[in-house]
């Protein structure tokens, strides 16, 4: 019996040691899972304060996104700013530092995951479109407009990357917002159905779309939707263009590395292009008129022509700005490349 009661001591022990261990185990999983999840790209000033909140767009999806407020604003009522993109990535990257930079300037700003993607809701994953991400930037501002200590009448939006067109599509049908800026601005629904520089042929383009088609064949008999190519590979090979170079330096690097960002570690659905194919995004831009519009691209940027053919294609009032010697990706995240000064003045002036 007293060697029977020392082995079931023993194993109690022996057990206790294993919860203990797997315990602790968990613990550690759940504390590496909370910090991968608030991961941000960049610090958040002193001067401002974060909080996550939800809003649901008009498909009933609902969004996730970042508020960040002006310590010590006061009681009157703030201008406001809804950011988002580049395309593919999250709120703790780009759009975050700009919501944090904006607030700093006194701005109450918004940073938000579009649909299926990030935090936010939708099914499937990894999909966008070209509505449904209009949608989400008036999604925010219906969120933006019902805050207490926002001035529903100063509401302006700022798109990066891919969502710069998504933010002057909704900046045409959205009258409630006041001004839009837009930084190394792409056209989504030009380059998806056109190529770079309007370069695929009719005969490109119908054999592009066939592919599409026999691709839908596939996810149909599957029941799921298949991943299109990795957005950004983890090692590059070295004969690669130079921009997908600089893309690489930003979103595979710790530099604007975020595990949730379909551009750090995953890839669109296989059919993503095809609301894009037929459904220009910029076909209305005369109407953002008469609200003003600031464009800003880096005078090196592969990507310059989308923002210089919108600049022409626009109705004033209107500014394009180029950033010498600036690429693409240089208006992610640098600082001292941003032109942060002057969103601000253009915001102050315009969501008065």
């Amino acid at each position: 019996m007293k060697r029977l009661s020392i082995v079931v001591v023993t194993a109690l022990l022996l057990l206790g040691q294993a919860c203990t261990q797997n315990r602790n185990k968990q613990n550690s999983e759940t504390m590496n899972d909370k910090a991968k999840s608030e991961h941000y790209t960049f610090k958040l000033s002193d001067k401002v304060t974060r909080q996550k909140v939800n809003f649901k767009n008009r498909y009933g999806i609902i969004l996730t996104g970042d508020l960040y407020l002006p310590k010590n604003y006061g009681n009157e009522p703030l201008a406001a700013l809804a950011i988002s993109g580049p395309f593919g990535a999250v709120k703790e990257q780009s759009s975050g530092l700009y919501a944090n930079q904006m607030a700093e300037r006194g701005f109450i700003a918004l940073a938000f995951d579009p649909s299926y993607t990030g935090e936010s809701g939708g099914q499937p994953r990894n999909v966008a479109s070209p509505d449904i991400n209009t949608e989400d930037f008036s999604a925010a501002v219906d969120y933006l407009g019902l805050q207490k200590n926002v001035d529903r009448k100063r509401i302006g939006l700022i798109g990066i990357c891919g969502f710069a067109g998504f933010a002057l599509n909704a900046t045409a049908v959205d009258k409630r917002v006041k001004a839009v800026a837009t930084t190394s601005m792409y056209d989504m629904s030009r380059v998806m159905s056109k190529g770079y520089f309007d370069a695929t042929t009719l005969e490109q383009r119908t054999k592009i779309l066939e592919q599409l088609g026999e691709q839908r064949w596939k996810d149909a008999e599957a029941g799921t939707f298949a991943p299109g190519p990795i957005l950004n590979a983890e090692k590059l090979k070295g004969d690669e263009p130079q921009f997908v170079k600089e893309y690489h330096d930003y979103y595979r690097t710790p530099r604007g590395f975020h595990e949730r960002s379909l551009n750090s570690t995953g890839a669109w659905n296989a059919t993503n292009s095809l609301s894009f194919m037929n459904m220009p995004l910029l076909t209305y831009i005369k109407e953002i008129s008469p609200r003003p519009m600031l464009l800003i691209a880096g005078e090196k940027a592969h990507s310059r022509y989308f923002s210089e053919d919108a600049y022409k294609a626009a109705s004033e009032p209107k500014e394009l700005m180029i950033i010498p010697g600036a690429v693409h990706v240089d208006l992610y995240d640098k600082i001292d490349v941003i032109p942060f000064d002057k969103l601000e003045t253009f915001f102050k002036e315009h969501l008065k």
